[in-house]
């Protein structure tokens, strides 16, 4: 017999059998969660002995042959009384009815060659336990470097606590049946004791996080482990205009929009990172003059292998703002279209700025930019880029003319 969470296990993997394990075979399991209560022992009890005293201390014994509406009890003279339940204060039963349990119990059926205790170890799945990662990225005072420490976050509501445990994290996009693929938490009892810190290595297709201590996770309790850091990553701050995302409000043909900040560095082994970082919330800092941290920002990062670049949005540039318009357009027979737009970004700051103008051209047909007052790169079969230098209190713009065909 062995107890487990208070939800029903999802699949029971067939137990480890330790002492015995050739001369020990389990013919079943069950899960049982018929979980004793008032009105479970009551039904137990119809046509058996119960006592009840009332509120105004008047005692009633004899045989339970109801419970709609009340106690109904025959007494030993054979007479019948009913008691409303909301007067009944004590109710005595002789002893706790066979199959009603305290707690969710799960119980196997041996056939044993030996007799005695055996050692059983037992892996399930259970609800109710859960993880997530946490970062914090810290700017320096330029916005070229930046601390980045990392944490896993562990979510216990499973209705039982782990005292010394193993703690294993998977990360990755499990797929499960008619569920969210949700990140695994795996505990195993331990005794040996190692380095304070997290290990990564590969598991299947996805990637385990195992902390190199035993851990106490106690029951609704949320519990933070660093398990990553890395000091002076070098960081690109870039402004972006993007006309997908950052474009809000319209006058006619003219667009305002406000200008993305992101942030941007390379998960590399060079700059103290280049380990798969599981997905999670970003938090971004930068100190203040008199040193105290201040939020700038969150995002979220996705699963990130080793070598791959992070792009953080920390918000819209205050003193950067841009618009974008359409001049002109004209139909050029009947599967032929020819736009021209223009784009320009203001700096009311008082130090040059570099903003990235992204331009989402239509992607159901073919496009060809036939004119330009700044040249472009081509990010994809949709996307165009242009790279505006802009000085202080200044304004820079760029217009193109894009013939779409289909």
């Amino acid at each position: 017999m062995w107890r487990p969470v208070s939800t029903p296990p999802v699949c029971i993997l067939r137990p480890s059998l330790l002492t015995d394990p050739k001369g020990t075979v389990v013919l079943e399991q069950n899960f049982e969660y018929d979980l004793v209560s008032t009105d479970k022992l009551l039904q137990k009890y119809l046509d058996e002995e119960i006592e009840a005293m009332t509120k105004d201390g008047t005692g009633y014994r004899g045989k339970l042959l109801g419970t709609a509406g009340g106690l109904i009890i025959q007494e030993k003279d054979g007479s019948t009384i009913i008691v409303s339940r909301d007067q009944v204060k004590e109710i005595r039963f002789p002893s706790l009815p066979e199959g009603l349990i305290t707690r969710p119990t799960l119980m196997w059926l041996l056939r044993a060659q030996k007799a005695g205790r055996q050692d059983v170890e037992v892996a399930y799945i259970t609800g109710g336990i859960g993880w997530h990662a946490d970062y914090v990225l810290s700017l320096s005072p330029d916005d070229t470097h930046a601390d980045l420490d990392g944490w896993v976050t562990v979510n216990n509501g499973a209705g039982m606590t782990f005292k010394q445990a193993r703690l294993k994290l998977v990360a990755g996009e499990l797929h499960k049946a008619k569920k969210r693929p949700m990140p695994r938490v795996v505990y195993e009892k331990t005794v040996a004791a190692a380095a304070p810190h997290v290990k990564e290595r590969p598991l299947f297709e996805y990637h385990l996080y195992e902390v190199q201590r035993p851990v106490d996770i106690k029951n609704n309790q949320t519990k933070q482990i660093e398990f990553v850091t890395s000091k002076g990553i070098t960081v690109e701050k870039r402004f972006v205009l993007d006309s997908r995302r950052s474009f809000w409000s319209y006058a006619g043909d003219t667009q305002k929009a406000k200008v993305q900040v992101q942030i941007r560095f390379k998960n590399k082994k060079e700059i103290g990172l280049g380990i798969p970082l599981p997905a999670g919330k970003v938090r971004l800092y930068k100190e203040d003059v008199d040193g105290s941290k201040q939020l700038i920002g969150e995002d979220r990062i996705d699963h990130t292998p080793k070598d791959e670049e992070i792009v953080l949005t920390a918000g819209n540039a205050f003193d950067i703002v841009g618009q974008r318009k359409k001049t002109n357009e004209k139909v050029l027979g009947k599967r032929a279209r020819q736009e021209t737009r223009e784009i320009e970004v203001r700096n009311h700051k008082d130090k040059p700025v570099t903003v990235h103008v992204l331009e989402r051209l239509n992607s159901w047909g073919e496009w060809e930019i036939v004119s330009e007052t700044v040249g472009h790169k081509k990010i994809n079969a949709s996307t165009i880029e242009y790279v505006l230098s802009i000085k202080p209190n200044g304004k820079s713009s760029v217009a193109y003319t894009v013939i779409y065909r289909w």
